[in-house]
């Protein structure tokens, strides 16, 4: 089986590396194919494309996009979508304007606690359009206010800790809607970091499926081996197709380094079979 990565990040969104920068670690790193799946946003995948062209890698275009449901914010990437699509482009940009929106109320409870700045800051951390809580953490980490990143979301910007803003995303259904007018594939993305006990965990899987959610990420960068095989069960119970991505941000912020996947548990249906390039 090739190596695969199919969820990472540019600093399109918040990663650390370019686009073209990531396909050559990538490839540095033996990966055969790999999705480019920013936060919210398609504006790095033809410069992945020429770099990947370049390299040798097969590029799936992606993005991963924030929605709520149930009150938690929950991530679904699609998988080898059409970045023309306007449906899908539409979606997305008004996501992007709710992050601008968010960043802005995160500055003011920030500047609450006595730490002024952070949206200048966090600025400094984006390269493009997408501003997110990751760019902030990257500014209270260099000023002082938490060693890692890690540690911040331990801190601020989470529910009941200073920085914290409830925001509301694109509904679940609407972005699978997206993805698939656009000719995608929706996969729900590491659902092992929701912090959710396994009733909800299996209404959330309910709610995906039958908004035409088809792809479940069991290997992800932040799954436990344990993990693997409960999300391995999931995919069965919920007739789910089985990904795999790192959910790499770069050096400093990664989970799972990429090219260093283990391979799927026995049983599961690859969703890269289904693939056509």
């Amino acid at each position: 089986m090739p190596k695969i990565d199919l969820h990472s990040h540019s600093t399109v969104s918040d990663g650390t590396y370019t686009p073209t920068e990531l396909v050559r670690y990538a490839a540095a790193q033996g990966v055969e194919v790999m999705a480019l799946t920013d936060h919210d946003d398609l504006g790095g995948l033809d410069e992945a494309r020429v770099a990947a062209e370049e390299q040798g890698i097969r590029l799936v275009n992606g993005v991963e996009i924030s929605v709520s449901w149930n009150g938690r914010t929950i991530h679904i990437v699609g998988l080898h979508v059409d970045p023309a699509h306007a449906e899908l482009q539409a979606g997305l940009e008004n996501i992007r304007a709710g992050r601008l929106t968010r960043a802005v109320a995160i500055a003011a409870e920030l500047d609450k606690v006595g730490i002024s700045g952070s949206l200048e800051g966090a600025r400094a951390y984006a390269h493009e359009r997408i501003l997110s809580r990751t760019h902030f953490a990257r500014f209270l980490v260099a000023n002082g206010h938490a060693k890692d990143v890690k540690t911040v979301f331990k801190k601020f910007l989470v529910k009941g800790k200073p920085g914290h803003v409830s925001h509301r995303w694109a509904d679940m259904a609407e972005a699978i809607g997206w993805i698939k007018s656009s000719g995608g594939i929706a996969v729900l993305a590491h659902p092992g970091r929701y912090d959710i006990g396994k009733m909800t965990l299996h209404a959330l899987f309910a709610a995906f499926k039958e908004a035409g959610g088809e792809a479940v990420e069991v290997v992800s960068g932040s799954h436990t081996p344990d993990q693997y095989r409960l999300f391995a069960e999931f995919a069965k119970q919920y007739g789910l197709l089985s990904s795999a991505g790192s959910d790499y941000h770069g050096p400093a912020h990664n989970y799972f380094d990429m090219g260093r996947l283990p391979p799927l548990p026995a049983g599961c249906e690859p969703v890269w079979e289904h693939f056509e390039f």
